[in-house]
Order: C-alpha cells, then structure tokens, then sequence
C-alpha cells in the first residue's frame, strides 16, 4: 500500500507522469477499461477488532458494511496508479459513497474482490467517475459498491449536483442523538488500520501542501461511525448511500443526527457541532 502512495505522490510531480512506473498522466483522457482482482481474501481477525474499536462498531463474528470497501482500497489505488490512467490519483475528491450488502457476511468467508471504473461525467466542480467494486463468495454476489470521485476542474455542469441534491435531507434538518469530539490523529488512527494513509488526512503539514488547513477525517471512517451509532437498527440487508460534504477539519467536534426508530429509509447526517456546517448526509434502505 505504501508503495501505491508513493507512486500517486509521484504523479504530482511536474514531468513525472512520463515515467513509465508513476500512474496518473495529467493529460485528461478516458478513463482506462482495466478490471482489477483478487481472490480469496481472508479477514484478519486483529485487523477487524482495530477497525471495530476505530469505527465505533460492536466485536462481533459478521463484518461491519463498511469493511469489504477497506479490503478492495488497494485495489482502488492499484487502478487509479496504473500508467494508463488520466491523472493522478492524490488530489481527487471522494463525493459519494453507496454500497449495497445483500447478506451478512461472516469474518470467516473469504472474498473475491473485483473493481472497475466508469467513464468521466460533468460535476459541477469539474467531472467526476465512479468505481465499482464486487465481493463474491463462491458465484454468489455478496456486497457491491460505488465510490464517487470528483476531478476538479473548468467545464462542470451544475445541473447534475443540483439534480443529486434536490430531495436530499440535509444534516442540520435532523434532530442531534450524539456528539463526537474527534482527536487530531484521528486521521492517522484510521489510516493505520484501513491502509489509506493519503497525505491529507494523516498530518496537518502534509495536508497543507493539498490546499487543507489541517489534516481531515477520512470520508469513509466518517460513514461507518454513522453506521456503528445506527447498528441496532440496520437490517442484514441493505443499501446506504451517503454524499460527502465539507471535510471534516481535525480536531473537530461533531453532531450526529437520525431520524427516528421505525423509518425506511433511515436518514441520518454529520454537522459542525458549533457552525452545523454539513460534512455528511445519508440514508439506509432495506435492501
């Protein structure tokens, strides 16, 4: 994983997309038609105590939703390094996270994870592309996803995030059921134990390089805590999807917001405890 890192920073590096082993070449382009594998992935039972603690989830025998995404990160960097792809993969922004969980899935099962990327769209901040991931067991789809990445840049179309964001229940429009006090290193706590160690979230000096005041919560951590504080209510099967707002600046106090007991979908949120500027906004529907 460290080595995919070093390779994205690589790519930042004015030139060093001509270099045949740094992936990203800065030009635009397609969006490569590569699908990438790997079979028989077992759990490491320590790693998935850690995530558990960090995350806020119950020690239990079945995998958070949220855990298959961790095992396929490197599959994900893997894809968006290879030389083939049309920039580099530091400095792109995750906007959009849905995952689909058609069963509970035992820490004994292993999984075959395949991913693939879509071509770009128009965002209103530049364009965006979509990563698919599929975890089997056996021939039987277990888990799927979708992680939304933003390219900044001229040429968006405001017209697709307003479409997105039109009946959308926003943070500040949910009643508060908890406050979070996140710690600096948070970042580099979750980064450990997930292997997403991008620059940005793991220290203040390395995120200011990326236009950040300080280092930011990872996307994803932010997504499985509103899953662990809603876990009692979650069915075994579902779907949740979750649009990314503003980062998340550690350190940093936060509000947690849901609706209440009985809903399909179940909406929740994250808010700036003191500004209730929104960080995240999501939902859970029975699949």
């Amino acid at each position: 994983m460290l080595g995919l890192f070093v390779r994205a920073g690589a790519a930042m590096i004015p030139g060093a997309s001509r270099l045949p082993f740094v992936g990203g070449s800065g030009k635009g382009g397609a969006i490569p038609s590569l699908t990438l594998s790997l079979a028989d992935v077992s759990v490491d039972r320590d790693r998935l105590a850690r995530y558990d603690r960090v995350c806020g989830f119950s020690l239990r025998d079945t995998l958070p939703p949220t855990y298959p995404h961790m095992l396929a990160f490197p599959l994900h960097l893997a894809l968006m390094t290879d030389s083939s792809f049309p920039f580099a993969a530091i400095g792109l922004v995750h906007v959009a996270n849905r995952i689909t969980q058609h069963r509970p899935i035992g820490a004994g099962e292993p999984l075959s994870l395949r991913v693939w990327a879509t071509q770009l769209e128009k965002h209103a901040r530049g364009s965006q592309f979509t990563i698919h991931t599929e975890a089997r067991i056996g021939d039987e789809v277990v888990w799927e996803a979708a992680s939304t990445n933003l390219k900044r840049g001229a040429g968006g179309d405001d017209r697709a995030s307003k479409s997105e964001d039109a009946n959308a229940t926003e943070p500040g429009q949910l009643p508060t059921t908890a406050t979070w006090k996140l710690p600096a290193d948070l970042g580099r706590r979750y980064g450990s134990v997930s292997g997403d160690l991008n620059p940005i979230h793991v220290h203040p000096l390395t995120a200011r390089l990326f236009g950040f005041p300080t280092a930011i919560a990872h996307g994803m951590w932010t997504k499985a805590r509103c899953l662990a504080a809603l876990e009692a209510r979650l069915p075994g099967a579902l779907t949740v999807e979750v649009r990314f707002k503003k980062p998340i600046l550690l350190p940093a106090t936060v509000e947690f917001g849901s609706d209440g007991g009985g809903e399909n979908p179940i909406r929740f949120g994250v808010r700036d405890a003191r500004e209730g500027t929104p960080h995240l906004a999501g939902s859970v529907v029975a699949a």
